[in-house]
Order: structure tokens, then C-alpha cells, then sequence
């Protein structure tokens, strides 16, 4: 059982590297809205993953009850919604941060799920992860909170309540296959082109690098990712996912200096030091096996 679990998390694990893309391959499309980009991404995902379920004789796997559906929608669809909304009504550096504590949240809500207990490490290390995170997008420089931006701020909000409570209840709906995530996928990508047609204007790619980069957004972080973060959560270590999910905008950073699009900071060694610590901390059940206690007859 253990090794299964262990599996599972480090399947989940992949999925946080595949968002740690999501910065690198966006900026490659150039001036796409996020609406469109989403639909473009998500639909081909969708459509992937139901062709392949499809050849596979699977579709089956779709045929799930309502309330399945409005968690598996909402929880995709819901959480770029209001991330994509808090960033046009507040500002960026603000709206990210408090984004970000969707891990934290995971974590603390996790302690909710039956056979889940939270223990200090737990808390500790997704502490800070969150610190680090902060410092990656503030940068080490002071916040400031005006309230014209509420709306912003609660949109944020929303984003990270919806995302970390999507991530535990679907540990809830364990017996939901994760083939399922398919139609979750083709269901946003439709309600995001909608979304596009109401609320954007249409800036389409313009040349085959930034097709490339949409491929590769719908294959990975807005695809790939979702299955293999829906494995995890389901029968991994939903404790551990959470707080190592702070590796992601660090990694994410990372990847943006390296290809050229920022500049090396302080306040990046910094996160670098205070997310390891966090990720390592709270993933020590994975590395160290609990002690067995016999007693004597």
C-alpha cells in the first residue's frame, strides 16, 4: 500500500512540473488573451484525451453524475476564471500572491478528508513554501492593499479556494476515473471560448511559434497536468503534493530567467532556499519510512 501511495504522489509531483511551464510557454504566444489561449489549449486537450478514450473503448468514462461534473468544471474552468479576472481588476504582484495560498490551502483542508491527520511538518514546510512564493512575487519589496482593488482581491480569493478545494474533494471521488478529466477539459475550453467571445478581443497566433507554444500548453500544463494531478490527489499524499506545489512558481521563475525573459535576483535565491526547505520538510514521510512500533506479547 505504501509503495502505491508513493507511486501515486510522485506521479502527482510531475504535474507541478508541467506547471512550472505554464510561464515560459504562455510568454511564447505573445499577445494571445487568456480566454482564447485557454480554449485553444483546453480543446485540444480535450479532444486529445476523448479521441483517445475513444480508440480505447473508454468512453464510458464520461458518463458520471452531475455533481461530478460541477466539481471536475468548476474546479478548471472556476479557477482560471477568477485568476484571469483578479489579474485584470488588481494588481498582478497582489492577485499572485494570494493566489498562491491555494497550496496552503490544500494542505489545511486536507486535514478534513477521513484516514488524513495534519501534523506539524506538514504546516511548517507549506509555511514556508508560502514565504517563498511571496518573495518571488513581491520581489522583497512591500504590498500595498487599496481597496479600490476588492474586487481583484476577491476574485483571487476565489481562485485559490476553488483550485485547493477541487484538489481535496476529488480525493472524495476516488472511484471517479481520472479518464473522466477529459470532459472536464473539452467543458472549459468551450465555456473559455465563450468567455473569449464576450470579454475579449481576438489576437490570434501569428506565426508557428506561438502555435507551437499553444500545442505545448494543451499537451502539458493545460493538459497532461490536470490527469496526472488528479492521480495523485486521489491516491497519493495529498499533504505532500500541496506543499511541494510552491516548487512551481519558483520553477516557473527559473525557466523565464533562463530562456531570457528576467533577470537573477536576490529575492529568487531566497525563495529558492525557503521552498526547498518547505517542500523537503513536509515531504518526509516520503522519504523516511514511520517507525514500527512491536510490543511484546
Amino acid at each position: 500500500m505504501r509503495n502505491s501511495k508513493t507511486t501515486a504522489t510522485l506521479i502527482g509531483l510531475t504535474a507541478i512540473g508541467m506547471w512550472s511551464l505554464l510561464g515560459l510557454m504562455g510568454a511564447a504566444t505573445g499577445k494571445m488573451p487568456p480566454f482564447l489561449l485557454n480554449a485553444l489549449a483546453f480543446g485540444l486537450s480535450g479532444l486529445a484525451a476523448i479521441i483517445t478514450l475513444a480508440m480505447r473503448g473508454q468512453l464510458a468514462s464520461l458518463r458520471q453524475p452531475v455533481i461530478v461534473w460541477i466539481v471536475g468544471v468548476g474546479g478548471l474552468f472556476g479557477f482560471h476564471f477568477f485568476y484571469f479576472t483578479s489579474l485584470k481588476t488588481a494588481p498582478p504582484v497582489e492577485a499572485n500572491l494570494i493566489n498562491y495560498t491555494w497550496p496552503l490551502l490544500i494542505v489545511l483542508f486536507s486535514g478534513l478528508l477521513p484516514g488524513e491527520k495534519l501534523r506539524a511538518h506538514h504546516i511548517i514546510g507549506t509555511v514556508l513554501g508560502l514565504a517563498g512564493a511571496a518573495l518571488i512575487v513581491t520581489k522583497g519589496r512591500s504590498l500595498t492593499i487599496a481597496p479600490e482593488h476588492l474586487l481583484g482581491y476577491g476574485a483571487a480569493i476565489l481562485s485559490a479556494l476553488i483550485w485547493s478545494t477541487y484538489s481535496v474533494i476529488s480525493r472524495r471521488l476516488a472511484d471517479v476515473p481520472t479518464a473522466a478529466v477529459a470532459g472536464f477539459c473539452l467543458a472549459t475550453a468551450i465555456l473559455s471560448g465563450l468567455c473569449h467571445a464576450l470579454l475579449e478581443p481576438a489576437i490570434w497566433p501569428v506565426d508557428a511559434t506561438q502555435w507551437i507554444a499553444v500545442v505545448g500548453l494543451g499537451a502539458l500544463p493545460l493538459g497532461a497536468a490536470f490527469f496526472v494531478w488528479d492521480y495523485g490527489v486521489k491516491r497519493g499524499d495529498i499533504q505532500i503534493l500541496g506543499a511541494a506545489s510552491y516548487l512551481s512558481p519558483l520553477l516557473s521563475t527559473l525557466f523565464l530567467i533562463l530562456a531570457g525573459y528576467g533577470q537573477f535576483e536576490w529575492a529568487i535565491g531566497g525563495a529558492a532556499l525557503l521552498i526547498t526547505a518547505g517542500a523537503l520538510i513536509a515531504s518526509k514521510d516520503l522519504f523516511l519510512k514511520p517507525k514500527v512500533v512491536t510490543t511484546a506479547p
